[in-house]
């Protein structure tokens, strides 16, 4: 069957965004590996990502040209208006194609989904399995439920995800970046790619669960280590990749995981640096671990830090404390290892005092990288239906699901306060912009790496051998 997968993710007005950071220039996992596993059924597939696209009359062309039996849409609660503006586009183009949706909200709000005629059919939790079958069934003419239950794969058993079908949508749109997706930073050079290796956490954050669990189902299940570093080295021989973000949840909860993916790393010649997220309390826990993930090449932690107060670390279920917070970030600069802060203002129950142990705690910190988010009540968690009982939430719209921090998102909260305290708590102390910059001038002009090498062109030059 000819498939048409749809990426209608890329934010609010995520027309025109092609290859522009992380929001416009990472690949969605969920629809590489469906088309990569689509594919190797024998179905032709196809990607729309709307990030490429110039606008909805462009999307309308494309449909129209590509001319689909099946369209499927996955579906973030921000992305839920263009998903239903883009399945009435694909209906209007031609009523008998098949919608098919799924993805977090489509799980997680299916009645709300679900009001929409337009919807053929939804796939709930995880849909590899599930949505190749549904093709089998759609292609013998065989009546197939409208809300299926997916089945969870055994993740060995899946493909590679098939970037190209994210490529080629990107360089049609003009993107000639060398680089499968678009670097997470200065930091990591391009080539840059992303991986996942399992999926599920087996921790009880409010602001998470149990909607986490519903889509995955209860703890972790991960790839083994084999299958991960097959992936990369298909990485390493296509694209030649420089520089690796492990994109789990929690990559360090499983020690034994990383332990043996450290040793197949190195064993395997990789050389590359990665970056990963982490849990404060396991970098406190494993110190040891971290210093050998660092060894063979972490080279920084996306840490939940998301609160300096300990009776808001409580509050949400955070299950740390401010004092682990510091210890990690402490033992992340023993090791070289790149801090980058995630955080929350504007919590539930949060005081403005208490906003401001956040600010205290980051300056303390000093991470090299801040990810701000004023608290954002997504469906399908704890903290979301606190928010509903105790009439808190101000999303009045699926555009309110943005984690950007533009405006508040519950009430209760001074919206020039959380203004203040967002650009305050980005602001460096004298002392910690003195440090940075004495550190980078040492690393650039005075390290002893740096001499040895200097020393070694300049005997090389006098003695007449090459540069």
């Amino acid at each position: 069957m000819k498939v048409t997968l749809v990426c209608s993710g890329g934010g609010v007005d995520g027309f025109n965004s092609a290859g522009r950071g992380m929001s416009g220039g990472w690949i969605g996992h969920g629809l590489a590996l469906l088309s990569a596993c689509a594919k190797e059924a024998g179905h032709e597939v196809d990607l729309i990502d709307r990030r490429a696209l110039r606008d909805w009359d462009h999307f309308r062309e494309e449909i129209r040209s590509r001319a689909p039996d099946v369209v499927g849409f996955g579906m973030l609660s921000v992305d839920f208006n263009p998903a239903m503006r883009g399945i009435e586009l694909a209906k209007e183009v031609n009523p008998n194609t098949i919608i098919v949706t799924g993805g977090p909200h489509a799980t997680l709000a299916p009645d709300e989904v679900l009001d929409s005629p337009l919807v053929d059919h939804l796939v709930l939790g995880e849909g590899e399995t599930t949505f190749i079958e549904m093709l089998r069934r759609f292609d013998r003419g065989e009546k197939v439920e409208r809300v299926i239950q997916g089945e969870r794969p055994e993740l060995d058993r899946l493909p590679y995800a098939d970037r190209d079908i994210y490529l080629d949508e990107w360089r049609k749109a003009g993107y000639d970046y060398d680089s499968p997706e678009a670097p997470l930073s200065a930091e990591t050079l391009p080539p840059f790619v992303t991986i996942i290796a399992g999926r599920g956490c087996r921790y009880n954050c409010s602001f998470c669960k149990p909607g986490e669990d519903i889509l995955f189902g209860k703890g972790v299940r991960r790839r083994s280590v084999s299958h991960v570093i097959g992936e990369l080295k298909h990485l390493r021989e296509k694209y030649r990749f420089n520089t690796l973000m492990i994109h789990d949840d929690c990559l360090t909860e499983d020690r034994d995981w990383v332990t043996a993916f450290c040793d197949a790393y190195q064993a395997e010649g990789f050389t590359q640096p990665f970056w990963c997220q982490a849990r404060v309390d396991h970098v406190v826990r494993y110190e040891d671990m971290i210093r050998s993930m660092a060894q063979v090449g972490l080279a920084g932690l996306f840490l939940g830090f998301e609160s300096g107060s300990d009776r808001v670390l409580k509050f949400i279920r955070k299950g740390t404390t401010l004092a682990k917070n510091l210890e990690a970030a402490r033992i992340c600069r023993k090791y070289g290892i790149r801090i980058w802060a995630n955080y929350m203002l504007g919590l539930p129950t949060e005081t403005e005092e208490e906003v401001k142990d956040t600010i205290a705690m980051l300056k303390e910190i000093d991470p090299d990288y801040y990810s701000p988010a004023f608290y954002t009540p997504y469906p399908g968690n704890d903290l979301y239906n606190y928010c509903m009982e105790h009439d808190l939430s101000l999303v009045k719209d699926h555009d309110g699901y943005s984690r950007n921090p533009t405006e508040p998102k519950i009430r209760g909260h001074n919206p020039e306060f959380l203004r203040w305290a967002l650009e305050e708590s980005q602001r460096r102390t004298l002392r910690n912009r003195v440090g940075r910059r004495t550190r980078y001038l040492w690393r650039r002009y005075a390290s002893p790496g740096k001499a040895v090498s200097k020393l070694g062109r300049m005997v090389r030059v006098s003695s007449g051998g090459r540069v």
